[in-house]
């Protein structure tokens, strides 16, 4: 029989075949175009020093003017081994000889959007055979000068893929066999399951790309529209594909895109073998965009979201506090988090003698046990409820209302009954 009672016990997945994978971040590139966010050269240094932190293979940049220019030169400066700063460029020659200015960019990505909307209607192009002619061009043209390659198939899962796209990646390959082929679901419209083809089946685009035109390197870049960007990034995974593009709390254009923090929370707690990434600076990363970026988390948002590891209603905070196991699905310091308890209208008394305990023991500097009986446990627990019987508290139990709680009932009373005892019990002897 077996028996699923601590972390270690559960089984980990494991990734089909035998490829490795990797990820490549876009939060400086597509992230910094979020509506709303302004990213200068600190910023940009500081999200540096945290994906080299965690770990992260590889990331894009723009290098269209001075301040993206000085980023990268801030970047190159710390001398990381990765991760690798690669270059962003769309289909002209102009923009990859910004790339070649850079001194120490040795890949870029190269812009090829393959939807009709995209040719006719964003790029005015007269036809599919003239974007075509366009791509091969930049790609060429990138090789010639001695760049590695990626390929960003803009639209993908809104396009005509065995008439146009898959001819079209077939001569990119013939170009450059190592190039990276991005996948791009542009808006969203991508799906993982393995039942669905043209256009949206990201398992059938992978293996298409894998099995039938030799793609080395396939990179899955998925936008958070309908809400499958991570299931669609790991279904990529699952496939053959060994790069997914992300950005850090999924960050960018519109819904955003694949989150990494969900990413790699997956890969190191639930699949087998990756344990090349420390994710303890997570929360720590989380924050620095909030308070610098300015970007809104949810409490709510899986990982690094303020609720994650916080406790109120009764039945699950008595849980936590016997065996975290029971409904955490990984321990806080995993991603540098810390676990809260909270008193509120759902929480139960075993919360509460968790709060007064450890209220008590700050205030008194020894480990003190109370019983779930103690009349004066139960004296608060009547307090605080009444506040939520009239319905006028709208909100949980601050620390500072747990101590003045605790201050009346375990301190101040205490020292009057004491005080009174003594009083009663006075016999006019000086000496006693």
């Amino acid at each position: 029989m077996k028996v699923y009672k601590s972390y270690d016990d559960l089984p980990k997945i494991k990734l089909p075949g035998e490829h490795e994978i990797f990820i490549s971040d876009s939060t400086i590139r597509d992230g910094s175009q979020m509506p709303g966010i302004v990213m200068n050269k600190g910023h940009k240094l500081k999200i540096y020093n945290f994906l080299h932190e965690i770990g992260i293979e590889k990331l894009e940049t723009f290098v269209f003017n001075e301040r993206d220019r000085a980023a990268v030169k801030l970047m190159f400066d710390r001398g990381y081994e990765f991760p690798e700063i690669t270059g962003w460029a769309r289909a002209v020659p102009a923009d990859i000889d910004m790339v070649l200015e850079v001194d120490g960019i040795e890949e870029t990505g190269i812009l090829m959007s393959v939807s009709d909307s995209h040719i006719f209607d964003k790029m005015g192009l007269a036809s599919r055979e003239a974007a075509e002619e366009k791509y091969l061009n930049a790609l060429q043209y990138a090789v010639d000068h001695g760049l590695r390659t990626r390929a960003h198939i803009e639209d993908m899962t809104r396009a005509d893929n065995y008439n146009f796209v898959y001819p079209l990646i077939e001569k990119l390959l013939e170009i450059d066999p190592k190039c990276t082929i991005r996948l791009c679901d542009t808006v969203g419209f991508g799906v993982p399951f393995v039942d669905v083809d043209e256009p949206y089946g990201i398992p059938s685009m992978v293996k298409h790309i894998k099995n039938e035109l030799g793609g080395v390197n396939i990179e899955t870049h998925c936008h958070d529209d309908f809400g499958m960007a991570v299931a669609n990034s790991i279904a990529g995974y699952w496939h053959g594909a060994n790069w997914s593009s992300v950005t850090f709390l999924g960050i960018g254009e519109r819904a955003g895109n694949a989150e990494m923090e969900k990413l790699l929370i997956f890969l190191t707690e639930r699949v087998e073998g990756f344990d090349k990434y420390n994710l303890e600076s997570i929360s720590k990363f989380a924050k620095f965009l909030e308070k610098e970026i300015g970007i809104r988390i949810p409490r709510n948002k899986a990982v690094i979201g303020k609720n994650i590891f916080a406790h109120e209603s009764g039945i699950h905070a008595a849980g936590v506090i016997k065996n975290p196991f029971t409904y955490e699905p990984f321990l806080p310091e995993k991603v540098g988090g810390e676990r809260i308890f909270l008193v509120g209208d759902s929480s139960g008394i075993e919360v509460l003698k968790f709060k007064v305990q450890e209220t008590l023991n700050d205030l008194m500097d020894v480990e003190i046990t109370i019983g779930k009986d103690d009349a004066r446990l139960k004296a608060i627990q009547k307090d605080i409820q009444k506040l939520y019987d009239k319905e006028k508290r709208v909100s949980c139990i601050s620390d500072e209302e747990i101590r003045a709680y605790v201050e009346k009932y375990f301190l101040f009373e205490s020292v009057v009954k004491h005080d009174m005892h003594h009083a009663d019990g006075y016999n006019g002897d000086e000496d006693e």
